[in-house]
């Protein structure tokens, strides 16, 4: 596929829906760093939640605030227009569908958490599709897991990084959920995937 126009058609088969999950791999610095830690392809991810203007819309969180954009510009910021896109295997109904553009739309215009903490007062892509989907659903995309945890899953990977990234001290108990964990989730299945692979 050639751009993510080229992309897009490929859905003319597909019917996407709201809440639905949409997984892409920025490419760059910090975003290939969270990758490679939580050895997964992606590092980024978004939710469908409406589609207008002949487009699918995706509700993000993302540097520097959250915000709503078509799902073709979306997946072309991601490498080699890859991506993938999952469903949620319970059923939503036509009120949970209302509740999750409700829940993403109050959450727009947060600034990004570039610390990950689960309870800051801002935001970041993994946490901020765990609460739309949380409060519309009470279903739990995603592993809610400490830095500790989370970094020592791959201990070839190196922590100089981080400890650069959280000036010289890494908060070990400092709780985050990732875009590798809701990838990886039982709660959802792939409907649509175009990975790129390293």
């Amino acid at each position: 596929m050639k751009n993510s126009q080229a992309t897009i058609q490929g859905f003319d088969q597909i019917s996407l829906r709201i809440g639905d999950v949409v997984f892409i791999r920025i490419d760059n610095f910090i975003f290939n760093r969270v990758a490679k830690a939580t050895l997964s392809w992606t590092n980024h991810v978004g939710i469908i939640i409406g589609f207008k203007h002949n487009e699918y819309w995706v509700a993000e969180s993302t540097i520097p605030f959250s915000k709503i954009i078509p799902l073709s510009k979306f997946i072309a910021r991601s490498k080699k227009d890859s991506f993938a896109i999952a469903r949620l295997k319970q059923p939503l109904s036509n009120t949970q569908k209302i509740n999750i553009m409700h829940a993403a739309k109050k959450r727009m215009g947060i600034l990004y958490d570039t610390g990950f903490n689960l309870w800051s007062g801002r935001q970041f892509c993994s946490r901020f599709v765990y609460e739309v989907i949380k409060e519309a659903t009470n279903i739990e995309l995603g592993e809610i897991e400490s830095f500790r945890k989370l970094l020592h899953k791959n201990p070839e990977y190196g922590l100089g990084f981080w400890k650069i990234w959280f000036l010289g001290f890494i908060p070990w108990q400092r709780l985050t959920v990732t875009p590798a964990s809701q990838f990886n989730s039982k709660v959802i299945e792939l409907v649509y995937d175009y990975r790129y692979q390293e």
